[in-house]
């Protein structure tokens, strides 16, 4: 089995908390995952208040602010045979419904291990 990270992207505002329903949509998915032994890392939020940003030469900025209009909320790591079986996942995730995306990366083992 492969290790991918599935990064939550949202453009909605990072200071909203999600409603009851949202948080039981969210965790009745991550339950599907957990139940199928797909789950290597339930990962957690990500604050957008005590965020820095730090660039080539030293240069610091405020938060986790990019060009674009989204932000990552969170992240999780699944264990799968295949990049495709991990997009099958991330295909069923609440976030979906909200506007948010879900980025699918492989990671890479340690060299040497």
């Amino acid at each position: 089995m492969k290790e991918f990270v599935l990064i939550f992207r949202n453009s909605a505002d990072p200071h909203t908390n999600p409603s009851p329903e949202q948080i039981r949509e969210r965790m009745n998915w991550l339950g599907s995952i957990a139940a199928q032994n797909k789950l290597a890392d339930k990962g957690n939020r990500l604050s957008a208040d005590e965020a820095k940003t730090v660039k080539p030469d030293n240069v610091v900025t405020d938060g986790p602010y990019t060009e674009i209009k989204e932000f990552i909320s969170g992240f999780m790591i699944v264990k799968t045979g295949s990049i495709e079986e991990a997009v099958e996942l991330a295909k069923s995730n609440p976030i979906l419904k909200a506007g948010g995306n879900v980025e699918v990366r492989a990671v890479l083992p340690t060299p040497g291990k």
